[in-house]
This record gives C-alpha cells, sequence and structure tokens, in this order.
C-alpha cells in the first residue's frame, strides 16, 4: 500500500491551490507525512526596465521583501485550515520558472508525493489543465495526485 512520507504541495495562494493543501492535510493526517509548501516567485525585480536601472542593493532588497511576503502568505493560507496540530508542515519560497522549481523541490526534498491542482490564479485554466501543472505530470519522478 503507498504511504507517502512528504507531501509538496505547490501553492499560488489561490483558492484551488488551498484546495489541495487541505487535500494534502488530509493524506499527512492519516499517514503521519511531513507536507512541504512550495511557492514560486516567477517574477522577481530586474535591476533594469528600458533605461532605468536600479542598484543591485535595492534589487535585493526589493526581492527579499518579495520573498518575506510569500511567506507570509503562506502562513495566512495555513492560518485557515483547521485541525492541524501536530502535522509536520514545512515551508519554502524559490524564485523560477514554477514547473522546474516544483519538480526539482520534488527532488531534492524526496517527496512522495506531489499534490496539485490544475487551476490556477490565472482563472484560464477551467478551459485547459494549466502549463504549470501539465509540465509536472510529465517531469515529476513521484507520483502526482491531480485534484479536480
Amino acid at each position: 500500500m503507498f504511504k507517502p512520507r512528504r507531501i509538496l504541495v505547490p501553492t499560488d495562494m489561490s483558492e484551488h491551490s488551498t484546495n489541495a493543501i487541505r487535500e494534502a492535510l488530509d493524506i499527512a493526517k492519516q499517514y503521519s507525512s511531513e507536507v512541504i509548501l512550495l511557492h514560486i516567485i516567477k517574477h522577481p525585480v530586474e535591476p533594469c526596465a528600458g533605461e532605468f536601472c536600479i542598484s543591485i542593493d535595492l534589487q535585493n532588497q526589493l526581492n527579499k521583501e518579495m520573498m518575506e511576503s510569500a511567506k507570509k502568505s503562506i502562513a495566512d493560507q495555513l492560518a485557515k485550515m483547521q485541525g492541524i496540530e501536530g502535522l509536520t508542515i514545512t515551508t519554502d519560497v524559490k524564485i523560477g520558472i514554477p514547473y522546474h522549481e516544483i519538480i526539482n523541490e520534488a527532488e531534492e526534498k524526496g517527496a512522495d508525493l506531489i499534490v496539485i491542482s490544475p487551476l490556477g490564479a490565472t482563472g484560464l485554466a477551467k478551459y485547459v489543465m494549466g502549463s504549470v501543472t501539465r509540465h509536472v505530470l510529465l517531469g515529476a519522478k513521484c507520483p502526482v495526485l491531480l485534484l479536480k
């Protein structure tokens, strides 16, 4: 019988990813699994936009603030969850291409399962499965639970 030890849940802070987190937490309760919540910032602050440039120090500071804001948003998302006491939940925020970072995180953390929603924050996904989800399904080396 499949008993996941580590469950990776990517979140874009949407209601759809909140549902994926709830599902992962339910699975974690059953099997005493660790849950890893991951948010990817795909558009970090760049040093130049056209002819306007900012200093590297300011760029680093703004990217750091963006990462801290994402961590707070994950904490706020978790605060809405009931009955999570006693569960091992870790959070991570990365900068990069979402599907690439999800696949890498799953491998680095030894995830046994990825729980993901095909619907993201864009709203277009109600018509087609999101490209991030499609790439994760194709590239993941562990099982992927795709939620409706």
